[in-house]
């Protein structure tokens, strides 16, 4: 794809990354950079940096980085090309008409047309002769038909290829209902993947619709069908139920498990309901929440799977900045059953008393110990103590306090005992962190070199050489002889070459030049190289050592004795040794 120099150049200069990226993440300045809690992965402790200076940003903890159109890229799970128009909308800019190969964005594009139309054949049916079982179906469920109508709820006939031949006469090609998910391919040609199910349709918080979730409406298996992953859809980022709850005017939302929970609450008047797609809660779906609320209440299922789930999600979120809560659910397994059983305002009430993941976990410990006997006190408290030493200094007085009253034990020694705990702890925990953070990174380099065919020296040695040049162009005079093929394959010797062709082409070298040249991943890998790099105190002699290395890992691996040299080979490979 062929964006104009110019556009791009115009583009980058109304485009500040610190404005996109704090739309997203609450930044605070430090130093020259920003820094906040990474979007794409859960943290305590910002490890997600933005440097105004070379506007690109990198995270630490989870090896995200690039310029501003990959920062949009990753968080709207876009291509380039939509990704640029994303920026160039927010600028003011117009898109070239001509110039640029569009052809994924467009590709996305009918995907989401298609989806939109399938919703719309789905919703029809329902309201149809064809779909009275499956109207039946929602409304013996208790939903209302308005609710039905916002939700676009709908029916996938039985038949063996009706979505297909409707959308076939829209104008959609066999290849764009496949890609969408909307059909399949058999023995005997293509057919509709969703039949004689009622339908929910997933609409992302734009209002796309991007995928769907079937029903069976008797007791044949699979009982569930979803669409799979899409260039649209992508279960492990999406939460059902969001494109509402997000203009609910709340501040907290209610996370349960099935999309029917979440229908069945909106309804009830609590639209700040969703629910992640996929079987289980991702850390990409919580940093999507973390956008929108600031305090989640877990709604899971009482069985033992939710409960399970519900644990799982607890120690999710305990990673981040959100507040949590768990409500105690009766008169039923889940919340839409609850509302039918109890009502709204009951059901109201047990999200009001909902106890904190704190309180939770008391709960649940006391429920699990005889405390009335001196060796299940005991039990209790050593594992209370646990529990309290990975809270705040308030938090732990005011429990502690409350324990004292509780077991009739002295708050002195319950504070000393989780004093100490915390002492022990964080011994062993700096220990055990300090030994990670070196051998993850020991184990990354090596793991990096050893797919390279490199060893670590060479690879460490070759990094540092792009840094260089990235940083001090100039040092692309001194590479006279040498022979790009020393390098390792992949990233490295891709990166190498693109580097090169942007100082021989008087181009420029900043980390947004190559955006359109690189995945997001190889955007992480040079944000990187760029935010983990130091500055040389003297360039000129230190990138000469770096090709020194690289040709002797070389040469040592690959390169001939120098016995077996001619006079060509021994100057060209120690020229600059």
């Amino acid at each position: 794809m062929a964006l104009t120099e110019s556009f791009l150049q115009e583009l980058k200069y109304k485009t500040d990354i610190e404005d996109v990226i704090s739309t997203y993440v609450t930044l605070k300045k430090r130093g020259a950079t920003f820094v906040g809690l990474c979007p794409f992965h859960n943290e305590k402790t910002p490890s997600f940096t933005v440097y105004p200076d070379t506007q690109s940003f990198y995270c630490f903890g989870c090896g995200v980085g690039g310029d501003a159109v990959t920062f949009i890229r990753k968080i709207q799970n876009l291509d380039y090309m939509d990704a640029v128009k994303s920026l160039a909308e927010r600028a003011g800019m117009q898109m070239p008409s001509e110039g640029f190969d569009d052809s994924l964005s467009k590709k996305r594009r009918r995907i989401l047309d298609a989806n939109r139309r399938a919703a719309k054949f789905y919703y029809e049916r329902l309201m149809s002769d064809e779909g009275k079982n499956a109207l039946s179906y929602f409304l013996n469920r208790g939903l209302t038909r308005k609710t039905i109508t916002k939700f676009g709820l709908g029916y996938a006939p039985n038949g063996w290829d009706e979505l297909l031949k409707f959308l076939k006469n829209e104008g959609f090609s066999i290849s764009e209902m496949y890609e969408a998910g909307l059909v399949r391919k058999g023995e005997h040609g293509y057919y509709d993947y969703f039949r004689n199910r009622v339908m929910t349709p997933i609409i992302d918080i734009y209002g796309n619709v991007i995928a769907f979730g079937g029903r069976v409406l008797d007791d044949s298996k699979p009982k569930y069908i979803n669409t799979s992953d899409t260039l649209a859809y992508k279960k492990t980022n999406e939460v059902f139920g969001l494109n509402f709850a997000k203009d609910s005017g709340r501040t907290s939302l209610i996370l349960c498990e099935g999309y029917m929970d979440v229908i069945a609450m909106h309804q009830a008047g609590f639209t700040n309901a969703v629910a992640g797609c996929g079987t289980a809660l991702t850390t990409e779906q919580i940093s999507l929440i973390n956008r929108y609320a600031s305090e989640v209440i877990l709604a899971y299922d009482a069985d033992e799977a939710g409960q399970k789930a519900l644990k799982r999600a607890i120690q999710m979120f305990k990673q981040t900045n959100i507040k949590i809560r768990v409500p105690k659910l009766q008169f039923g397994k889940d919340p839409d059953e609850i509302i039918k059983t109890v009502g709204a305002e009951k059901f109201a009430a047990m999200l009001e008393g909902a106890a904190s993941d704190l309180e939770f976990k008391l709960l649940e410990l006391r429920n699990s110990v005889a405390i009335n006997t001196t060796q299940g006190k005991l039990d209790f408290i050593n594992e209370a103590v646990k529990i309290l030493a990975d809270t705040s200094p308030v938090e732990r007085d005011i429990y502690a306090s409350r324990l004292s009253e509780e077991l009739s034990v002295s708050k002195n020694s319950i504070v000393a005992q989780i004093d100490e705990y915390i002492k022990k702890n964080a011994r062993s925990k700096r220990r055990t962190e300090s030994r990670k953070i070196v051998s993850d990174s020991v184990r990354e380099s090596a793991k990096i070199a050893y797919s390279s065919g490199s060893t670590t020296k060479k690879y460490k040695a070759e990094e540092r050489l792009l840094f260089l040049l990235i940083k001090y162009p100039d040092c692309y005079k001194m590479l006279n002889d040498f022979s790009p093929d020393r390098l390792s394959d992949g990233f490295i010797r891709r990166l190498f070459d693109l580097v090169c062709d942007s100082i021989a082409n008087a181009e420029g070298v900043e980390i947004s030049s190559f955006s359109s040249k690189l995945t997001v991943d190889e955007m992480g890998r040079l944000s990187g190289l760029i935010a983990r790099g130091r500055e040389s105190a003297d360039p000129k002699a230190e990138f000469p050592d770096c090709i020194k290395v690289i040709s002797q890992e070389y040469e040592k691996k690959n390169g001939k004795g120098v016995s077996l040299m001619n006079d060509d080979e021994f100057r060209k490979a120690f020229k600059n040794t």
